[in-house]
């Protein structure tokens, strides 16, 4: 796993070899973090990484200067792998939530300004995530949510869309809660 930008960047990490996530390529990651940087100031912002997976996009967020990040990860052995890149970054910014993702976006009511979700593409109910995140607390005026999934799902019509890019056989929605 290789950060890309920012404080930690060009940093490599060696991901275990039993870890069951579909990381986010390097090629997708850069791509997508381009058009962010285009849309927020990452300095300073919250920001909200579900099914963390490797922890290569809550890194990212933390390189960029989120003033603080939350990871969401089920699986014990991507959890574990990401605290000990967070302890070898000695980061003090990042809660890291061994749980289901699903529970947390309806449990939770803490508002982000930027939420990435990333669930496996073959998870049940997959179609319906976006919405239920949209529809949920984690979300404030100015928020953006990026939805990474395959090229079978179109969500341009769900609220707040505001595009949607692909790199590769990575897709990704893109949302902006308008200001009010």
């Amino acid at each position: 796993m290789r950060i890309i930008a920012g404080k930690f960047g060009r940093r490599r990490f060696d991901v275990p070899t039993n870890i069951t996530a579909r990381p986010t390529t390097d090629f997708a990651r850069e791509n997508i973090f381009n058009v962010l940087s285009n849309i927020v100031d990452f300095e300073g912002l919250t920001a909200l990484d579900l099914f963390g997976g490797t922890g290569a996009v809550t890194f990212e967020f933390l390189s960029r200067g989120c003033r603080s990040v939350t990871v969401v990860e089920k699986a014990p052995v991507q959890q574990r792998f990401i605290a000990k890149v967070a302890r070898e970054l000695k980061v003090d910014n990042l809660t890291i939530i061994r749980g289901d993702a699903l529970k947390f976006i309806s449990h939770s009511s803490a508002g982000y300004d930027i939420v990435f979700a990333d669930p496996p593409y073959d998870m049940p109910g997959f179609a319906e995530i976006p919405g239920k995140i949209l529809d949920s607390g984690l979300l404030h005026p100015g928020s953006v949510f990026i939805m990474e999934h395959s090229a079978k799902h179109d969500f341009s019509g769900l609220k707040y869309f505001s595009e949607h890019r692909a790199y590769g056989s990575v897709n990704f929605s893109i949302f902006i809660v308008p200001d009010e």
